[in-house]
């Protein structure tokens, strides 16, 4: 594993929701996930009444998680892409992904799982902090 993919594996474990994205019917679109990181693969929780997961099954996708609203000096954003692929959680697992909300957009929540094997991994900063870094003339 790189330094870059350890980083954002290690940033992504901050937070626990993001966006998996991909296409349904030639439409690109992004749809909320939570996740969990187990091997240096990247597990989603989704809704299945919303059917993204169809669109996502087998095909490329990306997924990014962000700490943007947090009002933090320092932010960062990070992307996985890969296959996403069905996977049973385990019992373990299923602890890791915390508690199921009770509804989304008024229907039950019905959970679907998918696993990332990260093929490429991205990593952006930006720093807010009132610190200058001086460059000295040599």
């Amino acid at each position: 594993m790189s330094s870059e993919e350890a980083r954002a594996i290690e940033l992504l474990g901050r937070v626990p929701y993001g966006r998996v994205a991909t296409s349904m019917r030639a439409l690109p679109f992004v749809a909320p996930a939570r996740h969990i990181v187990v091997d240096g693969c990247v597990l989603l929780r989704l809704h299945a009444g919303l059917g993204y997961h169809h669109a996502c099954l087998g095909s490329v996708v990306a997924y990014g998680a962000d700490n943007l609203s947090t009002g933090e000096q320092h932010v960062w954003s990070v992307q996985f892409t890969g296959t996403a692929e069905p996977f049973e959680p385990t019992a373990a697992q299923l602890k890791l992904f915390g508690t199921d909300p009770r509804e989304v957009d008024g229907e039950p929540f019905d959970a679907v799982y998918m696993r990332i094997e990260p093929q490429f991994v991205t990593v952006h900063s930006l720093d807010y902090s009132t610190e200058r870094r001086l460059k000295h003339a040599a």
